[in-house]
């Protein structure tokens, strides 16, 4: 699909850096390949017999409300960032990148359709991305401090790893901030652009008094909601664990669930799952069961979201019927326009016109002179 817009083979680039590559895919692959040989496929097959209609109940109705308030996350950042975008189209986009963040591998393909889509309805397909971008960050972030706060209060098994996790990360930030600023003082102007942008997007937009406790509030209700959905298909999985440390090792789970190592979401999270139902005592089976049955939940509660993509699909082709004419040189006008952004030509297509243009005087009966 790059190669027909002009707008998409710009930020082409940019989207397979975000998306997944083969190294990303391999990894989620390896995960499930050694949890099969460990666990054996039993524990897949037992968590998608485990589910139930009261369950699936439940996580639809939780999907919802936690998708809401993500769109509700997503508008908050647009508007400080200068853009704008309503929530009942913000809910529905979430939907769609929900959806594809389940069947696409790596889990974050739907979140770059959701960044260009939105920067194209707003004439700046970069602040789309900014948004996207920043709406995610802040949410992970606030997960991440909500679980190591958990780890603190209650008690669980995983807790004696909760230093060293964290020091890692504040490691991993401060390489990464001081490897921003090396660059910046040797002239490289991109990766100090982005930098000044940065900086300017938390002072002015996403630091502001009026902003940061919306977002903050929005990212406590999803980590909320989406632990929830968890402990229902631990419990409906037969997980027997008290209900603070439950929620403990979920947290966890969910944290290795958001890094982009998987297949369609697979791999990681039910490797996590593993590791810290077998250090509770529950058995690496249970965690392997649980993470499966969340994974269906989850998958049944974004369908919606492929009934939006659908009915784009439909709307795109009828509009393209619609623009079609006898004189078109290539049968439907909306064939050609998909060739250009803003009236202007692809530099693949630009060769082609006049031929295109030569054809239709011809048909027309028309010379080159009278025309």
């Amino acid at each position: 699909m790059t190669g027909l817009y002009c707008a998409a083979a710009r930020i082409g680039p940019g989207a397979r850096r975000v998306g997944p590559s083969s190294l990303r895919l391999a990894a989620g692959a390896v995960v499930l390949w050694l949890l099969v040989r460990q666990v054996g496929a039993a524990p897949f097959g037992a968590g998608l017999r485990a589910v139930t209609w009261p369950a699936l109940m439940a996580a639809v109705t939780l999907n919802a409300a936690t998708s809401v308030c993500s769109a509700w996350r997503w508008r908050v950042v647009a508007r400080a960032l200068g853009a704008d975008i309503g929530l009942p189209v913000a809910v529905g986009a979430y939907y769609r990148s929900l959806f594809l963040n389940s069947v696409l591998p790596g889990g974050v393909l739907g979140d770059v359709h959701r960044a260009v889509t939105h920067g194209r309805r707003g004439g700046d397909v970069v602040r789309g991305l900014r948004a996207v971008a920043w709406e995610r960050l802040w949410g992970q972030v606030v997960q991440a401090v909500l679980t190591a706060v958990v780890l603190l209060i209650l008690p669980s098994p995983v807790r004696p790893v909760l230093p060293y996790v964290l020091a890692g990360v504040a490691v991993a930030a401060g390489c990464a901030a001081l490897a921003v600023r090396r660059a910046a003082r040797r002239g490289r102007p991109r990766l100090a652009r982005a930098a000044r942008t940065a900086s300017a997007d938390l002072r002015h937009g996403l630091l502001a008094a009026h902003v940061w406790p919306k977002l903050t509030l929005a990212s406590v209700l999803v980590v909320a909601g989406h632990t929830v959905t968890f402990v229902v298909a631990a419990r409906v999985a037969g997980a027997a664990a008290p209900l603070g440390e439950l929620v403990a090792l979920l947290m966890v789970v969910q944290c290795a669930a958001v890094i982009p190592l998987s297949v369609g979401g697979w791999g990681l999270r039910e490797g996590a799952a593993a590791w810290v139902f077998a250090a509770a005592g529950l058995g690496a089976a249970t965690g392997v069961t649980v993470s499966t049955l969340y994974a269906v939940l989850m998958l049944v509660a974004v369908i919606p979201g492929a009934g939006l993509l659908l009915g784009d699909a439909v709307r795109r082709r009828g509009d393209q019927g619609r623009q079609g004419g006898r004189d078109d040189p290539i049968g439907r006008r909306g064939r050609w326009r998909s060739f250009v952004i803003d009236e202007r030509p692809c530099p693949e297509t630009a060769a082609l016109l006049p031929a295109a243009r030569r054809a239709r005087r011809d048909r027309h009966g028309l010379t080159s002179r009278g025309a």
